[in-house]
């Protein structure tokens, strides 16, 4: 299933800007960066209710937000791109 997480973390003190870091590397480990603080995994169940839990323990519910928006499995009717920067295709060939 296709999920596009976004997350807003507060980087006022140091500890936030850690967090921040360590949120973003845990969606670069699962999915593709869209935006800034965007990102769109294509995981199966499981592996999303993973990475949600290891996303929880990293934010401060008091301080930060994520937000999970879940685009299922016919996601590709489902998203628009216009602009610049160029869309690709989760399911296609990943060239590391």
């Amino acid at each position: 299933m296709m999920v596009l997480i976004s997350y807003d973390v507060s980087t006022i003190d140091k500890l936030g800007r850690t967090r921040l870091r360590k949120v973003a590397k845990e969606c670069q480990n699962h999915g593709q960066r869209v935006q800034n603080s965007v990102f769109e995994a294509d995981l199966d169940y499981s592996s999303f209710l993973k990475l949600k839990n290891r996303l929880l323990k990293i934010i401060d519910p008091e301080k930060d937000s994520l937000r999970f928006y879940y685009l299922g499995n016919n996601w590709g009717k489902r998203i628009e791109h216009i602009g610049i920067k160029q869309t690709y295709n989760p399911e296609g060939t990943i060239i590391v």
